[in-house]
């Protein structure tokens, strides 16, 4: 089993497309990457905590490599807007990746280098070793699949994950 770290906006977005892949065994929504122990969600939500909203994926690379899972990280969301995405704004909502071992952060920074010219803006997703990963309220896991029925989940996630399961099905679970 190895773990994977990936922070791209709304982590009930992020969540709702990984966990859906073959030899994705356990996914925690969560905080990373800031200066305040055992933060909330209404702590970062203020943007004074430095951390970010992260998926914390645990995976089988016989199943699914780390290369699959940035395809699908960087696919899902857009790593050129600063410090938000989409209508999520703020610096909990930024892009980046940290890398459990030097192997990720090179094969993080090597995919970004062969990306890089399919945007018209630069890539600002960063890449930072790993940091103390603060798992999420429960409420937060399992969110879109708990809460379909919600606005955000209908107007902002739904729409994505549809396209996401057809460009992937290759890649889902069975």
């Amino acid at each position: 089993m190895e773990r994977a770290i990936f922070a791209g906006g709304c982590f009930w977005c992020t969540e709702a497309y990984f966990q859906e892949l073959e030899g994705v065994m356990d996914i925690n929504p969560g905080y990373i990457g800031g200066h305040q122990d055992h933060p909330t969600y209404e702590m970062i939500c203020t943007g004074n905590t430095g951390h970010v909203e992260a998926i914390e994926i645990m995976y089988d690379p016989k199943k699914i490599s780390y290369l699959n899972l940035l395809e699908v990280f960087f696919d899902t969301h857009d790593p050129t807007q600063v410090d938000g995405q989409g209508n999520d704004i703020g610096s909990q909502y930024m892009s980046a990746i940290y890398y459990t071992n030097d192997i990720q952060k090179q094969e993080a920074a090597n995919y970004i280098e062969k990306i890089f010219i399919n945007y018209s803006d630069p890539i600002i997703t960063k890449l930072y070793s790993e940091k103390i990963f603060y798992i999420a309220e429960d409420y937060h896991k399992n969110y879109f699949n708990d809460n379909r029925q919600q606005p955000y989940c209908q107007i902002v996630i739904e729409p994505k994950y549809a396209k996401f399961k057809a460009k992937y099905s290759s890649l889902l679970k069975k």
